[in-house]
């Protein structure tokens, strides 16, 4: 009898799981997709990882996984979300973003012409934010064992001499400033989502918010906080704040910004806008006497151009977040409490 042992399939336009194997298709696959995309002076060391100097200072590092379903919706991707999502995060420490990893989990048989456009707006959205992806990692599982594409991005950066951002530092007398409308991302997501059947013209806000954050930094000396409202929605993040802090915030339900197409959807699906995830929104925390600064700096970047004051820090010793309704009552906005609403990152 005669064995025939056969070659492995080069040529596809899917992953397959020789793409994670380590050899010749692995060699392929970075070279033809990511390599082209990333590649810049660090990168183009060829490392294991990446050897880089840095200046004095303190460092910033965060990570985070995306695992958003549908991997492609309205205004973006998995791809610049997670980009932009860990640059967002690096720059609310009050750091300069400088690099990032990335970490690729694909599904046998996910198409490369997607990976491909994920990959390039990934490329897209490191430029705009001005950093280098410098290091990354993929591996292929199984059809079935996770969905379609996961990614992780960690980023590190430099915190400028003097800032001192922290969660900690909100205190009476601070104003809470919000970058851009809320519950937009969130919106998005879902209606996307072909089993909801919901509509809206509406696009992601995913966005980095780096150059807006540094150009506060530069101009305002004081600022006490920076949170990106993510998962948990603006509530989830409030009560984080007040938490840390010890101090007890009160928001204006008539200065909220949602859009009348997020408190549509909100209704029709039974959401609270305040408790629906966004990606290119910002909270400030910022003595009251900077308010106006602070706002005539965010109005002049596009991320910013909607910014407005949405409450107070008034007192402390009591973590509590609180909302004045449109008549003059109150209510108390507690931390999300389960899933709202999955996937959305």
């Amino acid at each position: 009898m005669e064995l025939n042992c056969p070659l492995p399939i080069n040529d596809s336009d899917h992953v397959l799981l020789g793409h994670g194997s380590g050899g010749r298709l692995t060699h392929r696959l970075i070279s033809n997709i990511f390599y082209p995309a990333f590649r810049n002076p660090l990168l183009d060391q060829d490392h294991d990882g990446s050897i880089f100097s840095v200046t004095e200072g303190r460092l910033a590092m965060s990570t985070d996984s995306f695992v958003v379903d549908p991997v492609f919706f309205p205004g973006g991707n998995i791809g610049d979300l997670a980009v932009n999502g860990t640059v967002n995060d690096i720059a609310c420490c009050g750091a300069k973003p400088l690099y990032l990893t990335a970490g690729f989990i694909l599904e046998e048989g996910f198409p490369l012409k997607d990976l491909q456009l994920i990959v390039n707006s990934m490329k897209e959205a490191a430029e705009k934010a001005g950093v280098y992806i410098v290091a990354g990692d993929t591996k292929v599982v199984e059809r079935g064992k996770c969905d379609k594409i996961f990614i992780n991005t960690t980023g590190i950066g430099i915190v400028p001499e003097g800032v001192n951002i922290s969660p900690k530092n909100a205190a009476p007398g601070d104003v809470i400033i919000c970058s851009a409308p809320i519950g937009v991302h969130g919106i998005t997501i879902l209606s996307t989502r072909e089993s909801l059947g919901f509509e809206t013209s509406m696009k992601s806000d995913t966005v980095a918010l780096n150059n807006m954050i540094a150009a506060l930094n530069d101009n305002i000396k004081d600022i006490h906080v920076f949170r990106d409202p993510t998962r948990g929605g603006l509530s989830s993040t409030l009560n984080e704040i007040a938490e840390a802090a010890g101090v007890e915030i009160e928001l204006d339900e008539s200065l909220l910004p949602i859009p009348e197409a997020v408190r549509a959807a909100s209704e029709i699906l039974g959401l609270d806008p305040l408790y629906i995830a966004n990606e290119g929104v910002v909270l400030t925390v910022l003595p009251e006497i900077y308010a106006e600064q602070a706002l005539k700096i965010m109005h002049a970047f596009p991320e910013g151009q909607h910014a407005t004051v949405i409450g107070k820090v008034t007192s402390s010793g009591k973590a509590v977040v609180r909302m004045k309704n449109i008549y003059g009552g109150y209510r108390v906005i507690n931390m999300l409490n389960g899933d709202q609403l999955p996937r959305i990152c």
